[in-house]
């Protein structure tokens, strides 16, 4: 038997280090993959803003965007209990309407889409009585330096186009004026 049991030599240190290194590429490379492939698999919706705090609608070279479906109903909460808890992640069912997507239900496990609907991901900001608040990561849009105090006004009624991936996460790719 060998006193060597244990001990890395030096070509078996050197096959764990390149599978370490190979490893922190794949998640690296998974994380970027993962905002591509939005735009690869993703299916285009349009949403309209709503108005939102005009003190802070425009901070730096991003604008604040609020949309109609992040203050959803709260009848149409699906899921189990009276109401989404605080910080939970939720699913939005969206459906076309007047060629525009609206909230038609809020779930706690991924639904079902139909046709022509999505499933948007997103995490529950407050819910207390009929009122739900729901963020999607898509409330800010980085502009150009310089443009943003163009978009203030015009950021409380537009419609921006959002590309959904299969599995709920979402990005910007347009906005009309």
């Amino acid at each position: 038997m060998s006193g060597h049991s244990g001990v890395l030599t030096g070509k078996n240190r050197t096959r764990l280090l390149i599978a370490v290194v190979l490893l922190q590429i794949l998640f690296l490379g998974g994380i970027a993959g993962s905002y591509y492939a939005v735009g690869w698999f993703g299916q285009e919706i349009k949403l309209k803003t709503a108005p939102v705090d005009p003190r802070d609608l425009l901070y730096g070279d991003y604008v604040t965007l609020g949309y109609e479906i992040s203050q959803p109903e709260a009848r149409l909460w699906k899921g189990t209990g009276e109401r989404p808890a605080q910080d939970s992640r939720v699913y939005v069912l969206l459906k076309p309407a007047n060629g525009l997507y609206e909230a038609a239900g809020i779930y706690d496990a991924k639904p079902a889409a139909g046709p022509g609907e999505v499933v948007l991901k997103g995490k529950v900001r407050s819910a207390w009585g009929e009122s739900i608040r729901v963020q999607y990561g898509l409330e800010q849009y980085y502009v150009p330096e310089g443009t943003g105090r163009q978009l203030e006004d015009k950021a409380r009624n537009m419609i921006v186009a959002v590309k959904v991936a299969p599995w709920g996460q979402a990005k910007i790719v347009g906005m009309e004026y």
